[in-house]
């Protein structure tokens, strides 16, 4: 199959038209203005819905409203954008409604920059908004992967009734590679009996909301929930490791970083120095479990957490490895990004060397 050069964003917009998207709500804002764009002259061709909002908080709720209905939608955004939609998104949690969010992150806190960064992840992975829920978090490091996995989110979001976001750094939005197209939906995804498609006269009404005013109702529905949370656990951690035979360092990082990890890693194979890369494909539910037994690896002499943040990712890392190993972290913010150099000196440092 040929391949073809797409830019990121748009990348994103024809993967999620293509995945069965008919409905998109969103707002422009840099740097993922180039979702909207697209989908504002591809959608309708599609046979689908396209509305630029009159905010981010509009959007989300539009979501709330098309899913509620039965609609395969979405929204995208950049960091501030997606923290106006956080309640939405705590609503649609409550509500278990299915949606695909993008957001393509830049530097912050506030409206920061329009330069790509990774400091969202805490808000994308301990849940931004009100209340105790999760969202299933994917993180792509290439175009092609996030062509895959935007047919496998809204597959994910369909199949547990879950919102699921696709967290990607403004690099990998505005960056141009080739693509293969793999179109390959889910067969046994279960029927919307839940959803708000009229009765017909032949059930009852079904009931959408996210209130619960008795205490032990919510109490009740938030059990439930953390049921499914448990199953998404079990069954969808995602994650990549390479060169790990006799690695002396061990790289964690998601996104961008990961790149910059395995060039880091290049550098220090040419001073003898072995080192692995592992990248979690998905950050929530995060490969827990794998990363400590990657870090337990005898030759591992230092595990070393690269990020586009102050520090963020490398709680969970530390959570991961629990102790076996020493950890250390190396990392930019507000849309600087550290070289490949930067990274294999971090680990020359974490070595002793």
């Amino acid at each position: 199959m040929a391949k073809e050069l797409w830019k990121g964003n748009e990348a994103i917009a024809e993967a999620a038209i293509r995945a069965g998207c008919r409905c998109y709500f969103g707002y422009p804002i840099t740097p993922q203005s180039e979702v909207p764009e697209y989908m504002a002259l591809h959608m309708e061709k599609a046979g689908g819905v396209f509305l630029q909002s009159e905010s981010e908080i509009a959007a989300i709720n539009m979501v709330y409203g098309a899913s509620g209905a039965g609609a395969r939608v979405m929204t995208s955004s950049s960091s501030p954008g997606i923290s106006l939609k956080q309640e939405g998104i705590s609503y649609m949690c409550g509500a278990e409604l299915p949606a695909v969010i993008v957001n393509v992150m830049r530097g912050g806190p506030g409206l920061g920059t329009i330069q790509p960064a990774q400091g969202d992840y805490f808000q994308a992975t301990r849940g931004g908004g009100n209340g105790d829920y999760r969202l299933i978090v994917l993180a792509p490091a290439t175009i092609q992967e996030v062509v895959d996995l935007m047919q496998e989110a809204f597959d994910l979001a369909d199949q547990y009734r879950i919102p699921v976001m696709m967290l990607l750094d403004g690099m990998i939005g505005q960056m141009m590679e080739p693509v293969e197209w793999r179109h390959s939906p889910a067969s046994d995804l279960p029927e919307k009996t839940w959803a708000t498609t009229g009765t017909k006269g032949k059930r009852p009404p079904n009931i959408i909301n996210s209130l619960f005013i008795d205490p032990d109702a919510c109490n009740e529905h938030n059990r439930r929930l953390e049921a499914k949370y448990q199953r998404i656990i079990e069954n969808e951690q995602r994650y990549d490791i390479s060169d790990q035979e006799d690695a002396e360092v061990l790289f964690v990082a998601y996104g961008t970083p990961a790149r910059l990890a395995r060039a880091a890693a290049r550098l220090l194979g040419e001073e003898g120095i072995k080192a692995s890369v592992f990248r979690p494909i998905a950050v929530w539910p995060y490969p827990y479990d794998a990363l400590h037994e990657a870090a337990s690896q005898e030759s591992v002499k230092a595990v070393v957490t690269v990020e586009m943040s102050t520090g963020q990712m490398v709680d969970d890392v530390k959570i991961g490895v629990n102790g076996v190993k020493p950890v250390s972290f190396i990392g930019q913010a507000g849309g600087v990004i550290p070289t490949p150099r930067e990274v294999a000196q971090a680990a020359k440092k974490a070595l002793g060397r």
